[in-house]
């Protein structure tokens, strides 16, 4: 065999052998989701729900990995570490992406210059319960308890500085109450001790809420939002209850390092797009009190920039100073 035709040889085994690395590459490609609270809670199963029909349309494993604490703190400081090459992403709510930056004095992040958005797949609402252990079978109810007790009391909330504790600071006042905010690590550690009956009541999402409140293990008294919610239509409002400033509702997203490639970006949520489209998916997310839609990467800046405008003045009347 001539030295030319040996070249040859050698450069298209070369090629097969970078041909093959590269499948395998591809083949052995994960994208790790990012989620801010323990296994068990709301956002967790959402995670698991979406990551679960993700790894369909993206060709390879989808892995949920927990990283609780500081309220989503160090899951979205892992994110900031992160390469942005697509495959670590962060499933968030409002609080670690919004909330967070405006009431830690150094978060470790900076959502605007650290993160892109890269889709949004549903809205949810904040809602009031109380425990099993707590007579009142109504919002009204349970106030009029409180006052009956000297009007202080003790709500559970799933982190401290986040939206339900404003919402609380904001129900006290409103009902004359002296209301306490008793922070947890995620909302299933305070899920578990409503259920013990070792606190009272508390404010998380309705997706934290729903499936205690449908087997009848706690009762959800009031939800947020301009209308009543089609997961659990008998429980009012809080404007239909005459509380105001409980309308905006946050939303749920995806979000990637900054400097992700466009085209990664593009891929991840076309099949966000395609996942919240199937039948199943829909049902698990609607069942768990989402309203389910879908926002392009810009759609969910916009979302969150408005969302931030909202909160932004409610913390600074309630007088809190970023700790």
């Amino acid at each position: 065999m001539t030295a030319y035709r040996l070249s040859l040889v050698r450069r298209a085994l070369l090629a097969a052998g970078l041909v093959c690395s590269l499948g395998l590459a591809q083949a052995q490609s994960t994208t790790r989701i990012l989620v801010g609270f323990p296994p068990g809670g709301g956002t967790d199963a959402i995670a698991r729900i979406i990551g679960e029909r993700l790894q369909v349309d993206l060709g390879h494993p989808v892995v949920v990995d927990n990283k609780p604490g500081a309220g989503g703190q160090l899951a979205a400081q892992a994110l900031k570490a992160a390469t942005a090459d697509g495959n670590t992403l962060f499933l968030s709510h409002d609080h670690s992406i919004t909330i967070l930056p405006m009431v830690t004095k150094n978060p470790g992040y900076d959502s605007a210059k650290d993160f892109v958005p890269v889709a949004g797949f549903a809205t949810f609402v904040n809602a009031f319960a109380v425990s099993n252990g707590t007579p009142a079978q109504s919002f009204k109810a349970y106030v009029d308890g409180v006052k009956a007790a000297g009007g202080k009391g003790t709500v559970g909330i799933p982190a401290p500085a986040s939206v339900p504790q404003f919402l609380v600071q904001v129900i006290a006042k409103q009902n004359g109450l002296d209301l306490v905010a008793a922070p947890y690590r995620g909302s299933a550690p305070m899920m578990s001790d409503m259920l013990g009956n070792q606190i009272p009541a508390g404010v998380a999402s309705i997706p934290d809420f729903i499936e205690n409140h449908k087997a009848g293990k706690l009762r959800v008294v009031a939800v947020m939002g301009s209308q009543r919610q089609a997961a659990m239509p008998e429980v009012p409002t809080f404007s239909e209850l005459g509380l105001k400033g409980f309308e905006d509702v946050p939303y749920y997203g995806l979000f990637a390092p900054a400097g992700t490639p466009k085209a990664a970006l593009d891929r991840i949520a076309q099949a966000v797009q395609k996942a919240i489209a199937q039948p199943d998916v829909r049902e698990k997310l609607t069942a768990m009190g989402l309203t389910v839609g879908f926002m392009t990467g810009e759609q969910l800046g916009a979302r969150e920039q408005a969302y931030g405008k909202v909160w932004a003045k409610i913390i600074q009347d309630s007088g809190f100073q970023p700790q």
